[in-house]
């Protein structure tokens, strides 16, 4: 009886011993597993790869264990897991980081102010007006308001100077009179005279700086400013002119008002590059004696040549004793200045007088509507 007793209370000690040796295992193991990761900074999957190995390694031990030590990696995995969002986040952060390099990019496109850049003042004209009307031969003084709209002030070695159209007496250019800060605006004005003839005249200024060149308004620095008169017929010259005739020389009128001279007339569409023939009103016919011209800066020009010679007169259609007494140049003439409807008188190369009407310019390839009329020789 004693020696049953026995049996049951050794194999009880040895059991309990074994558990302890087996978690003693497990719990050094453990140990060395946690010791390595602080050591070398394993991310989350390696430490779980290592808990796998020593579940292998025990599984061959107790398979109750097994369960037990899966049971307390759980956790372990379940911070890989948990670990993966931050990574994630992370690179969510990360993504608009690409906006800031997107910003410059736009900015390149705005450009930088000119150096010699000009604005219009308010207003642009201080006086006369486009299309005030001049006695003819009267002088005037013409004044526009411009504005400093770049960067380089302007000097007295700045000047407004004439670009092309009627100059009507004035000089070619006219220096500034002091100077002009950015931002800063400066009255410019230049003395005048109305032509003798009656008509509509315009003439077209830039600056120019020291070194010659010229700008003017707009961002581009490309547009002039104007002056545009309207020069009304004397009423006192054409009442006059059939007394004095009738005076000084009565058989001379019979001549000019009522043997009518022969006379060609026709519309024509030159385009720039050709050449009029003024007597027989044709294009291109070798005896020329106007140039239909396209400069550098795209400006158009009606320039006479073999003599000929043309004067702008105004909105009502000249008769022939008109462009008798016109004032004519061998000066070309802007066509961007002629308002539509404009009427020329000119002189052929074989010295008949005649007229241009301006009906149209197309704005696509500038072909322009003339219409004609020359008068022959008495």
């Amino acid at each position: 009886m004693a020696a049953e007793k026995r049996l049951p209370v050794r194999f009880g000690l040895l059991t309990a011993l074994v558990w302890l040796a087996v978690a003693g295992g497990i719990i050094f193991l453990l140990w060395q597993v946690i010791a390595r990761l602080s050591a070398s900074n394993l991310p989350v999957s390696t430490a779980t790869a290592n808990l796998s190995q020593v579940n292998q390694t025990n599984a061959a031990l107790v398979n109750t264990l097994i369960s037990q030590t899966s049971a307390a990696v759980r956790p372990a995995a379940t911070a890989s897991s948990t670990a993966a969002p931050t990574k994630t986040a992370t690179m969510a952060v990360a993504t608009p980081r690409l906006s800031p390099t997107a910003g410059p990019a736009t900015q390149t496109n705005v450009p930088d102010k000119l150096c010699d850049q000009v604005g219009a003042g308010n207003p642009l004209d201080v006086t006369i007006p486009d299309d005030s009307l001049i006695p003819a031969g009267q002088s005037f003084v013409k004044t526009w308001k411009l504005v400093n709209t770049g960067t380089c002030t302007w000097t007295n070695a700045y000047s407004a100077s004439f670009f092309y159209g009627a100059r009507m007496g004035a000089p070619e250019s006219v220096p500034l009179k002091g100077s002009v800060l950015p931002s800063q605006s400066v009255e410019i004005s230049v003395e005048m005279v109305a032509p003798q003839s009656a008509g509509t005249y315009q003439g077209n200024w830039k600056l120019m700086n020291p070194s010659g060149e010229l700008f003017g308004i707009g961002p581009s620095g490309n547009q002039a400013f104007w002056v545009r008169i309207v020069v009304a017929a004397s009423q006192a010259t054409s009442t006059a002119t059939p007394t004095i005739s009738a005076t000084t020389n009565p058989t001379q009128i019979p001549t000019s008002t009522v043997t009518p001279p022969g006379q060609v007339s026709g519309v024509l569409r030159p385009v720039p590059g050709d050449a009029i023939d003024l007597d027989t009103i044709t294009l291109n016919s070798g005896d020329e004696d106007v140039l239909y011209l396209m400069d550098e800066n795209n400006f158009h020009w009606l320039s006479p040549t073999n003599g000929a010679m043309i004067g702008i007169y105004g909105g009502q259609a000249p008769s022939l004793n008109i462009c008798q007494s016109a004032v004519m140049s061998p000066a070309p003439v802007a066509v961007e200045s002629l308002p539509i409807g404009t009427y020329l008188c000119y002189t052929t190369s074989q010295e008949h007088l005649g007229r241009i009407q301006l009906q149209a310019v197309d704005p696509n390839d500038f072909t322009l509507t003339l219409d004609l009329l020359t008068w022959a020789a008495p």
